[in-house]
């Protein structure tokens, strides 16, 4: 089993940036894609950035360009890095792995961006 610890969130004003972390450890050979995903208040959760094994990414559009998803694959951990936030991004960002077969979330980072 792969459990996944989440760290980094916080508050920041519009245009600022933040550093988002999420290690795993456990049945980590099993890992194939990482990934973020946010929930806004009062809205479905949607995906943020994805990264797989190989190191391919997807960006959500309205990430592209401002957020960076990278994995440092020695340390099996994620960072979503987010700059220029707009206080529309205020939400609860959570981390995903997909491995083997389960898709494990980690628990939910509050991110407030101030107008």
């Amino acid at each position: 089993q792969v459990q996944l610890v989440v760290s980094g969130g916080g508050l920041v004003q519009a245009g600022g940036s933040l550093r988002l972390s999420c290690a795993a450890s456990g049945i980590i050979f099993s890992i194939k894609t990482m990934a973020w995903y946010r929930q806004a208040p009062g809205k479905q959760r949607e995906l943020v950035a994805r990264i797989t094994t190989g190191g391919s990414t997807s960006y959500a559009d309205s990430v592209k360009g401002r957020f960076t998803i990278s994995r440092d694959n020695a340390e099996n951990t994620v960072f979503l890095q987010m700059t220029s936030l707009n206080p529309e991004e205020t939400a609860v960002y959570y981390c995903n792995v997909v491995a083997g077969l389960s898709s494990i979330w980690g628990q939910g980072t509050q991110v407030a961006v101030s107008s």
